[in-house]
């Protein structure tokens, strides 16, 4: 050891060869270092799971709202077809074909093996209750957890191998693959390739008569828009269809179901006379749909 301030002595480090030299400080798998810091499984760590679980079955909800499912083909009872479900069923759809999950044991198959799967993971937490978080010193639980996704990735293959097999023995096309092709023939000769019923638009009847000019003035564009297909209230493009002059008139009069209140007075006050007010209902009530 060196004493007082002298440079040119000699500096000797006393260690202790018992005192192994550290590698960083190593988090203990159980973090039992870490008072206060871990918690509870029930009821705070599974009371977030669920409020996850809340927030992704919310987000699938809003998807499913705004992306409905498109409708199939129409049902033809006389076709020959394959049923298959979604790809994440698959390996269900094809353990339930085992024998003994089938037939006379389809309850067992249903009821009894998804059973014991949903209850060891329920009681999972209770039943492994040790403290080792390496997978690899954790045999039982390992192992099963492997055992299981090779028997999904098993099944899944075996599904769908089988299924291709059917489809060419059968000479079958999937009805998806059959969309596919359809779509790209009206492509190509420039149809509309949506399934949905193309509705044809009501053209307006007689629209350089003069009741446009008194529809405009007696402010009724604010609510049924210039063109007649309606803003804050209904289209009147084929009212006619629905309504005659004389009912016409009397919702001008007195109001339509609480919906619209009366418009005659308002007109009158426009200076709108009441010759104009009656072209004016028979001629929408000309606004009918093309035969």
């Amino acid at each position: 050891m060196a004493h007082g301030d002298k440079s040119n002595e000699k500096v000797v480090f006393v260690g202790d060869s018992r005192v192994r030299k550290g590698k960083g400080f190593i988090v203990p798998p159980d973090y039992t270092a870490y008072p206060g810091k871990s918690e509870a499984f029930i009821p705070n760590f599974l009371l977030k799971e669920w409020m996850v679980g809340v927030v992704v079955l919310v987000g699938f909800l809003a998807l499913t709202i705004a992306e409905p499912a498109p409708l199939g083909y129409p049902a033809n009872p006389n076709a020959n077809i394959i049923p298959m479900p979604d790809w994440y069923f698959l390996f269900l759809y094809q353990f339930l074909k085992l024998p003994y999950a089938s037939g006379q044991y389809v309850a067992f198959g249903i009821l009894g093996v998804p059973g014991v799967a949903f209850l060891s993971l329920l009681l999972a937490p209770f039943l492994d209750k040790g403290k080792e978080r390496r997978f690899y010193r954790r045999p039982v639980a390992s192992s099963l957890m492997i055992l299981s996704l090779i028997s999904l990735f098993y099944l899944t293959n075996v599904s769908w191998t089988h299924y291709q097999n059917e489809l060419k023995a059968t000479g079958q096309v999937p009805e998806h693959i059959q969309r596919e092709e359809e779509a790209r023939e009206k492509r190509a000769k420039g149809l509309p390739t949506s399934s949905a019923i193309q509705q044809k638009e009501i053209a307006i009847v007689d629209k350089e008569d003069t009741a446009m000019e008194t529809f405009k003035k007696a402010g009724c564009v604010a609510c049924h828009a210039a063109d007649l297909k309606g803003a804050a209230g209904p289209s009147l493009r084929g009212v006619g269809d629905k309504h005659n002059k004389d009912e016409i008139m009397k919702i001008i009069k007195e109001g339509y179901e609480g919906k619209m209140p009366p418009q005659y007075d308002n007109m009158i006050a426009q200076g709108i006379t009441d010759k104009e007010i009656d072209h004016l209902a028979d001629w929408l009530s000309k606004q009918k749909a093309a035969k």
